[in-house]
């Protein structure tokens, strides 16, 4: 690693990712490297899906992939808290409830108290009928997914030789099809109000692959809902750095840090960050 990179890895206090499906095709593993080598946040929460045990295939599991693990054991042999919180695919390990390892804890939900803020963090599965109720008819639309997947990395390998953009089938049916809609603002009107009734500030979700940041009330108050997306379609996360939390995008952001020329190395003052009890 060259001294410029040294200089410019951003050091946000704590960062969410969720459903990067490692061990599948649809995962962007590359990428999701390119993100990691570029931080060192005081706090990585691992909100679900991180490995793809439904799915999961040696075939799939690359050199990218393994570099994914050993960056975040890094980061922990270097002081970064990591907290892996189970989702659905990936809930086998939910036989381990409240695993701790050095500075790495294995949970179910995860409270904490940022700046004197509560803020409640699980994966979101928890609101999905499909996979409570009938889990045959989840994982036969996860495989349905991955076909579409497949055929939209086709599809866009020749669009990119044809010189236009890339293009994402599945964002594209969750954003025009009436019960995808429906469906994603019911899941994240049911997390708040229940968010809201437990008088938490902040709640973050994952599992519906929909990056967002919205004030959500009702008649007994009102919750910050934050959902940090995935990296199978919009390779993003959530980060909180001076009091705010944000959206980071990746192909955006790559640009934006390539352009830059070595920036001022700016302090920090560091969160106020404890567990609470769910």
């Amino acid at each position: 690693m060259t001294n410029s990179e040294k200089v410019r890895k951003r050091k946000p206090e704590i960062v969410v990712i969720s459903d990067v499906h490692l061990g599948t095709f649809g995962c962007r593993a590359e990428e999701l490297l390119d993100y990691l080598r570029s931080i060192k946040p005081k706090m990585l929460i691992l909100n679900g899906d991180i490995i793809d045990i439904w799915r999961f295939s040696r075939r799939y599991w690359g050199k990218a992939h393994n570099e994914i693990i050993r960056r975040i054991l890094k980061l922990m042999i270097k002081g970064t808290q990591v907290y892996y919180i189970t989702g659905n695919h990936d809930e086998l390990l939910r036989r381990f409830p409240e695993f701790h390892a050095g500075n790495f804890h294995l949970v179910n939900k995860l409270v904490l108290n940022v700046d004197g803020k509560k803020v409640w963090l699980f994966h979101g599965d928890i609101f999905d009928v499909s996979i409570t109720h009938a889990k045959w008819l989840a994982k036969l639309g996860s495989i349905g997914y991955d076909l579409l997947i497949m055929m939209n990395s086709f599809c866009n390998f020749f669009l990119t030789l044809l010189g236009y953009h890339k293009m994402s089938f599945s964002k594209k049916i969750k954003n025009s099809v009436k019960g995808a809609i429906k469906y994603i603002s019911d899941f994240e009107q049911v997390a708040a109000e229940l968010a809201i009734d437990r008088q938490y500030d902040y709640l973050a979700c994952g599992h519906i692959h929909q990056p967002v940041i919205r004030d959500i009330s009702n008649h007994k108050g009102e919750v910050t809902y934050l959902n940090s997306g995935d990296w199978v379609e919009n390779m993003t996360a959530l980060e909180y750095e001076k009091g705010e939390w944000s959206i980071f995008q990746y192909e955006y952001k790559k640009k934006q840090q390539v352009a830059d020329v070595a920036p001022t190395p700016v302090q920090v003052e560091a969160p106020e960050i404890e567990m609470v009890a769910a």
